[in-house]
């Protein structure tokens, strides 16, 4: 290719020498000095535009073949060392909540909340078996509480008692059998039975509607069944009775009845 341009070169020249337009005699030249100039002007351009490429190129870093090693991979402690950085998290800060310290108050229920409808009951005082009365195993006993209508309606005849918890200890109240106004009282009661074993002992009852919808104060029966003592009872020496001797009967010697032989009679004749 750069023979081709050389020839351009030359014959280009020759060709502004025929188009001078001189009368004259243009002097001849050397062919040899015309190549030899345009030679050395052609390369001249030809290294000056390579060392300028080469210097405005960037050189390509060399790939290097990474070859793989049987060397495991360290991986990261879950163990915070000297090294490892502080890192804040919004999310994981602590918050601190102050402790309750005393007495922490119990509010008193509203009588109203205890109500079922037009139902209601407030309770005046335990009229038998106070908290914390001793029984002995299997005692029977009525429990009866002083307590007032303080709602709205009647109580009705279907009304009964209705266990909420604790021991029952045996009991099946029945209806209440009579009608109570609001604003007036009375007593209601059921039979219980202590437990066998030594303990404490609460139930809870509270009234209901004939439906079973319970209403009111909490009606409460607290015992305390004592264990039975172990007081040996005394033995009585109650004597045996003395053997009597009784004479036998004495053998009474019967004489046999004898044997006796009738003789026949004669024989009466012909």
């Amino acid at each position: 290719m750069n023979q081709k341009r050389v020839a351009s070169l030359v014959l280009l020249v020759f060709l502004l020498a025929a188009c001078g337009g001189q009368p004259t005699v243009a002097p001849t030249m050397d062919v040899g000095a015309i190549l030899t100039s345009s030679v050395s002007t052609f390369s001249a351009a030809l290294f000056d535009t390579q060392t300028a490429q080469a210097l405005s190129a960037t050189p390509s870093p060399t790939s290097t073949d990474i070859k793989p090693t049987d060397t495991a991979l360290a991986l990261a402690s879950p163990i915070e060392s000297p090294t490892q950085g502080f890192v804040f998290n919004p999310a994981s800060t602590l918050i601190l909540t102050p402790s309750v310290t005393g007495t922490i108050f119990t509010p008193t229920p509203n009588p109203s909340s205890l109500a079922l409808g037009c139902n209601n009951l407030a309770l005046i005082r335990d009229e038998t078996i106070p908290a914390g009365t001793v029984m002995s195993p299997l005692q029977v006993f009525t429990k009866t509480w002083k307590v007032e209508n303080n709602g709205t309606c009647d109580w009705v005849y279907l009304y009964r008692l209705v266990f909420t918890g604790g021991n029952q200890m045996g009991g099946e109240p029945s209806g209440l059998g009579k009608v109570i106004p609001p604003g007036k009282w009375t007593q209601i009661s059921v039979q219980l039975m202590a437990p066998k074993q030594p303990g404490s002992y609460v139930g809870t009852w509270r009234l209901g509607t004939q439906a079973g919808g319970a209403f009111g104060s909490t009606l409460t029966v607290s015992i305390v069944v004592a264990s039975p003592s172990n007081t040996p009872v005394p033995a009585t020496n109650t004597p045996l009775p003395t053997a009597t001797n009784t004479p036998l009967p004495t053998n009474t010697n019967t004489p046999l009845p004898t044997n006796t032989i009738e003789t026949p009679s004669a024989l009466p004749g012909p």
